[in-house]
């Protein structure tokens, strides 16, 4: 990846692609789980928790990770699962197929048909279709590599026969690694059974570059956009929309082009958000109108029917019941009551250079145009303050607040008159 990041922390959709394959077992109720690492990746360990983890301090390849885990799983009898953390659109229902197999078989294999192999390692199969060997790209022969049946790495082995099979592993190859795949032809001599289960060239792809991770934000944006669809929201141009791994929408749920949803954000019923919008950490709630070209930050809280118009900020910020903020305006640490009219160009000044501090604005109260609110501050119920004011003061409930330099006018002068004495 070319990163101070570890690959498998690298985010799609918001949350990185480890948390991904993690959520995707958390169904299938799997026990224990150990995530293995490289030495000195606390961050992969944190990302990893509840769940245990277990060092590789040498990466020796993947029957030697593998072997890794054997501590950890001390004397856990079942069924061993594994997969890789940087092969994240594994879907639950690609497990169970796996598991079900795993009744008549030793190992069971989960591969894919595809049209471009490549560097995938291929699996070969006997004539009644069980599964004899997996063969590395690098060590394929040219026949072999014509075969379109490919490894995904993902493997169901026998608990009982496990770590006799990896400890006869050798190393012996064009990487001078051992090779979990390996096992497969030391359980066929042995006389075990092997079985391959084909499953989704899509949900199998492994990401090794940016490409890659590109590709598979592209077919997970895909299947949260049909989520969304199918639990009765409208894309007009859905292509266009990216969600977060957590965004929930209620029926009804209008959303225009250009829409990105960051993590952390809950849409009610029937609200309606325009093109070119951006929201992170919000709750907004039924009814709501929302843009376009608005942002809400996180900790926004937008009540029923509220309306946030064309290049509004919302940040950490509480707009109560049918309050609208409709044009070209910042609302920061602040409560905006219900019916309340923020004007154009209003602002809450919130942050004085060194903390922040809080604007309250009462129920009706009504905000004209280019007014400033310094917090802390707080306006009453259905107080109205005039345009352009700077608000540094509380102002009472039903009252009127203006503050504004007297106007002047004066004769306008003439251009075409000379001043006396200059040309």
């Amino acid at each position: 990846m070319k990163s101070a990041i570890p690959k498998v922390l690298h985010p799609l959709a918001g949350r990185p692609m480890l948390a991904h394959l993690l959520a995707s077992l958390a169904p299938l109720a799997l026990d224990p789980i150990v995530v293995v690492t490289g030495a000195a990746m606390d961050a992969v360990a944190e990302a990893a928790l509840p769940h245990q983890t277990a060092v590789q301090a040498n990466q020796l390849g993947t029957g030697h990770a593998v072997l890794a885990a054997k501590d950890a799983l001390g004397a856990f009898g079942g069924d061993v699962l594994v997969l890789f953390g940087a092969d994240p659109l594994i879907t639950p229902g690609a497990i169970e197929a796996m598991l079900a197999a795993k009744k008549q078989h030793a190992v069971v294999v989960l591969g894919f048909e595809t049209q471009t192999p490549g560097a995938y390692g291929r699996l070969i199969t006997t004539g009644d279709g069980s599964l004899d060997a997996i063969v590395e790209a690098k060590d394929a022969t040219p026949e072999q590599l014509g075969i379109r049946l490919c490894n995904s790495g993902v493997m169901l082995i026998d608990g009982e026969k496990i770590w006799g099979l990896l400890d006869r592993i050798g190393n012996d190859n064009a990487k001078g690694e051992y090779y979990l795949t390996d096992i497969i032809a030391l359980a066929r001599a042995d006389g075990l059974s092997c079985a391959v289960i084909k499953g989704d060239e899509a949900e199998l792809l492994g990401i090794n570059d940016r490409a890659d991770l590109a590709c598979a934000e592209a077919a997970v944006q895909n299947r949260l956009r049909s989520k969304a669809m199918d639990g009765g929201a409208t894309l007009t141009d859905p292509d266009t929309v990216y969600f977060s791994f957590d965004t929930t929408l209620g029926h009804d749920v209008t959303i225009g082009p250009n829409v990105v949803f960051g993590p952390g954000v809950s849409v009610g019923d029937r609200v309606d958000i325009r093109a070119f919008c951006h929201i992170e950490g919000a709750v907004i709630a039924s009814g709501a109108k929302i843009g376009p070209f608005a942002r809400l930050r996180p900790g926004a809280r937008l009540a029923e029917d509220v309306h946030i118009g064309n290049f509004v900020e919302i940040k950490n910020a509480t707009i109560e019941a049918a309050a609208k903020v409709n044009h070209l305006t910042y609302i920061g640490d602040a409560r905006v009551g219900a019916a309340a009219n923020i004007g154009a160009g209003a602002i809450t000044c919130n942050f004085d250079g060194l903390n922040k501090h809080h604007t309250d604005i009462g129920n009706n109260a009504f905000i004209g145009s280019n007014v400033a609110l310094v917090a802390p501050v707080k306006i009453g119920d259905g107080a109205l303050i005039g345009a352009g004011s700077v608000i540094t003061k509380d102002v009472a409930a039903d009252t009127l607040a203006v503050t504004r330099a007297p106007q002047r006018q004066a004769k306008k002068p003439n251009p075409q008159t000379k001043t006396k004495g200059k040309k």
